[in-house]
């Protein structure tokens, strides 16, 4: 063996890893990693085929197919009243991790300060590691994890380079308002500071209310790259097929790194996916389905001991545990497992410093009948 000095020498095996292998080992019901337990739209699966058999085999454009490229173009005009031109503002990516991996590649260099808002996606901090750049974590304050904007405008120093945050936000599920997308935009107005906007469930917002992109406030358009991810909105996290928006001279940046990293997407799945864009209703309909679940979910469980304040998007509900048991999160996550026969996501996990508030996290994508029999479980506990 050749001696070597890690890049990552504090990072293991990611959680979801984890906690995956212990529900296969003790044959739970998987409520932990953020995927759906059923297909995409036959029509999506279909027009998939299509585009295997009309030979769109090879590699596509670097910066993606023209006609997705254009249709993403098409949806965020519609829905945030923003227009980013096809071929020089918008890179399809494989899965939104690629772009934010790509976004932090681009712009971080050694000792660059990065404002982190807590809980975070594991992802990020990773990645900010590895190009020299320091994290900052800001953690989300209270029970129902909201923004004190005195301390966040307090974390900002001459050394911030970006800043990520996270709408609807993961593993909250909490969504952020049009005022704090006001206060963000005015306390960074006037600096060099980049704006990591991670998006991707921006179709499962629940309960009437409008997802505030970054793409709807101009001055934060014209400092943000916008990720986010098409596994996630049509029930498909397994082709990691994403995409990130940002002005011309940020996404010309971005493509330099990019076309090194992946150079380019499978091709099939970009060509049916423009094809599938044009029905506005694939993803409009979005939280209303995901709303019916969570609705499942919550209503099924109103009996048990566990708290709760509904999910206001993703498709993640958090239970606090804390008038079941003081036990750690990671270890009644794991007790969870062992003894109940259920797994989900110790949100403490999501967060670089202490953090104790009690809370685990489980997926509601999922078919009725497993929601159910979770339910049955956790009312028992």
């Amino acid at each position: 063996m050749i001696e070597i000095t890690s890049k990552l020498p504090h990072v293991g095996t990611t959680i979801f890893t984890t906690i995956n292998q212990l529900a296969r080992a003790h044959n739970a019901i998987n409520l932990s990693q953020g995927f759906p337990n059923f297909d995409p739209d036959p029509e999506l699966l279909e027009l998939v085929s299509e585009a295997f058999k009309k030979g769109h085999n090879q590699y596509a454009p670097m910066q993606g197919a023209l006609s997705l490229r254009e249709a993403i173009s098409e949806k965020i005009e519609r829905l945030y009243g923003n227009y980013y031109h096809p071929e020089s503002e918008i890179t399809v990516t494989a899965g939104a991790t690629q772009a934010i991996f790509t976004t932090i590649a681009t712009f971080i260099r050694p000792k660059d300060e990065v404002i982190v808002i807590e809980p975070a996606f594991d992802c990020y901090y990773p990645a900010i590691s590895l190009f020299g750049g320091k994290s900052i974590p800001l953690p989300l304050e209270g029970n129902d994890f909201k923004m004190n904007w005195s301390a966040f405008k307090s974390a900002l120093s001459p050394k911030t380079k970006m800043v990520i945050f996270n709408t609807p936000h993961n593993p909250t599920g909490t969504i952020w308002s049009e005022n704090d997308m006001l206060q963000l935009q005015d306390i960074l107005r006037g600096t060099n500071i980049i704006l990591l906007s991670d998006e991707v469930y921006e179709h499962i917002v629940f309960d009437g209310e409008p997802h505030e992109s970054a793409a709807k406030y101009p001055d934060l358009v014209a400092r943000s790259v916008i990720c986010s991810s098409f596994g996630k909105t049509f029930h498909a996290t397994g082709w990691k097929v994403g995409y990130c928006v940002g002005p011309k001279y940020l996404m010309e940046e971005f493509q330099k790194v990019h076309q090194f990293n992946v150079f380019s997407v499978n091709h099939a799945m970009q060509i049916a996916l423009a094809e599938y864009l044009k029905d506005p209703q694939h993803y409009v309909n979005l939280g209303g389905f995901y709303q019916e679940k969570r609705d499942v979910f919550l209503n099924a469980i109103r009996s048990s001991r566990f708290k709760m304040i509904p999910s206001e998007g993703t498709y993640f509900q958090l239970l606090d545990y804390s008038d079941i048991t003081d036990e750690k999160d990671t270890v009644f996550a794991e007790r969870l497992i062992k003894e109940h026969k259920l797994a989900s996501i110790p949100v403490s996990v999501f967060c670089k410093g202490d953090y104790d508030k009690k809370f685990l996290r489980f997926c509601f994508a999922k078919t009725d009948d497993v929601l159910e029999k979770a339910s049955e479980i956790l009312n028992s506990i």
